[in-house]
């Protein structure tokens, strides 16, 4: 198991994962030993990491994943969910035509997750649907010890569920817990036994839904259970590029996953020299460049998520990747439920433009799982979450390891810049000076704000798996976060 600054892979010969908690490695661990597939394990994960990161994700939020079937095409999935169908213009219209406030009931979406859950464990999954979900419903009925870094994104976005009666009295608003301290959500646990034992049915179709359209409607919102009822996901040909001999996969739009290609590609012409200074700057105006082009394309929202990479026994991996967008999401609590819906509608741009907001349409997405093969075949699958991070962070992590030939812990833990507006640039403590004088040089200038965390986890955190050319397995966690790589053993088939 790994998790610290050390630059040290966990290394593995038969199963890995990597993700944001023990308790979802170790999830995804015992899945795998009672013959799981990757799927079973990284659902078993996910589903955890929704209850002990309720600030990132959980079943009030939606889901992407890459797979990698070993001797067949790749895809990817997007369970990201829509707004609701009686959504209009006219209720931006005290918004006088800007975007919605970044927590606001009209920012409210179907969450997608469950049903994502469903559709890969349908398609993938070998265990019984049920059993997946005994120790996230463990952890929420019995406690778990909050995290580090979880204890302070929780104190730092205490504003958010005072704001609502539901989440403040679920997420403990008066007194947020401490990082060891023990915190309980047996309503969560309930509505994972639900959906344990009655499937995506009990979510979309069940109280839960209805428990949301009550929330919504007490706020003067328009998401209803029949919302729910109508919402689907869907597999999808993931779009390629490649890098150093590397073949990138990513997730087609509605995410931002193409502006990692495009930045890759523009670099792949270049030469790319750790020492030099001019490299970080070619890596920056790229970067700039493929975001400014997504942009055009779609939007350029930030926001939190967790991702969950997995590579089983028979070589199938997963990244998948889950988010309710802005920490704690809305902010707004659903009745019993245990949990708090996403705001994934901010990343609408206002009425009449491209990405604009519409009934029954699915916004612009921050969350890009993303995987790449060497000769066709697997090498690694990775993903950073943090919002905009994430197609920056993917960049600087496949430079540093493709084109730079750094070890895997050594490539995460290295410091980031980050692009937070076409000549804001937010650079990590640790960067070598001369690269800082570099780009400051080059006009990037420090942004005005500290960013949403003011810290190292604006720098967003990696999971990342790959094969070793030595067919071993290598795990990394992002020391930027409370996870971890753990080798696992498979059973036999």
């Amino acid at each position: 198991m790994h998790n610290s600054p050390l630059p040290c892979a966990v290394r593995g010969e038969t199963a890995m994962v990597a993700t944001g908690h023990p308790l979802a490695a170790q999830a995804a661990a015992g899945a795998l030993a009672q013959g799981g597939s990757a799927v079973d394990a990284a659902i078993a994960a996910d589903a955890v990491m929704g209850v002990v990161e309720p600030m990132a994700t959980g079943i009030g939020g939606d889901l992407l994943a890459m797979l990698v079937p070993p001797g067949a095409e790749p895809q990817s999935y997007n369970g990201s969910g829509r707004s609701p169908m009686a959504f209009e213009a006219g209720l931006l219209a005290p918004f006088s035509g800007a975007r919605l406030p970044e927590r606001h009931v009209h920012t409210l979406t179907v969450p997608g997750a469950v049903r994502g859950w469903h559709d890969l464990h349908q398609r993938h999954g070998r265990l019984p649907w049920r059993g997946l979900f005994a120790p996230a419903i463990a952890a929420a009925r019995d406690g778990f010890a909050v995290g580090a870094v979880a204890a302070r994104e929780w104190a730092l976005f205490q504003p958010v569920i005072a704001s609502d009666p539901v989440s403040a009295r679920l997420y403990r608003a008066d007194a947020p817990p401490r990082a060891g301290e023990a915190f309980h959500n047996p309503e969560l646990a309930a509505t994972l036994e639900a959906i344990a034992h009655g499937g995506p049915d009990a979510f979309y179709r069940g109280a839960p839904a209805a428990a949301a359209e009550q929330a919504s409607r007490a706020r003067g919102g328009v998401l209803t259970a029949s919302d729910f009822a109508a919402h689907s996901g869907g597999f999808c040909t993931p779009l390629r590029g490649r890098f150093r001999g590397l073949e990138v996969l990513q997730c087609p739009p509605n995410t931002h996953g193409l502006a990692v290609l495009h930045a890759l590609e523009a670099l792949d012409a270049l030469p790319l020299d750790p020492e030099d200074p001019r490299s970080a700057l070619d890596m920056v105006r790229c970067m700039g460049e493929a975001m400014a082009h997504a942009k055009r394309v779609v939007a350029d929202p930030a926001g939190n998520t967790v991702c969950t990479v997995v590579v089983d026994a028979e070589g199938f991996a997963v990244t998948l990747m889950s988010s309710v967008f802005k920490r704690f999401g809305s902010g707004i609590g659903v009745p019993g439920a245990g949990f708090a819906l996403q705001n994934r509608g901010f990343g609408f741009a206002p009425p009449g433009q491209l990405n604009g907001a519409a009934p029954g349409k699915r916004p612009y997405h921050t969350v890009v799982p993303g995987a790449a093969l060497r000769g066709g075949v697997f090498h690694a699958g990775f993903g950073v979450v943090g919002g905009a991070m994430q197609p920056q962070g993917q960049v600087q992590l496949l430079v540093r390891l493709a084109a730079w030939g750094q070890e895997l812990q050594q490539a995460i833990a290295a410091p980031r810049w980050r692009l937070e507006g076409e000549r804001a640039l937010a650079i990590e403590a640790g960067t070598p000076e001369p690269m800082v004088r570099a780009l400051r040089a080059a006009g990037y200038a420090e942004p005005t704000g500290q960013g949403e965390l003011g810290g190292r986890s604006d720098f967003g955190g990696a999971q990342m798996v790959l094969r070793a050319p030595d067919g071993q397995l290598l795990g990394g966690s992002d020391p930027r976060k409370d996870g971890m790589a753990l080798a696992c053993e498979a059973a036999t088939r």
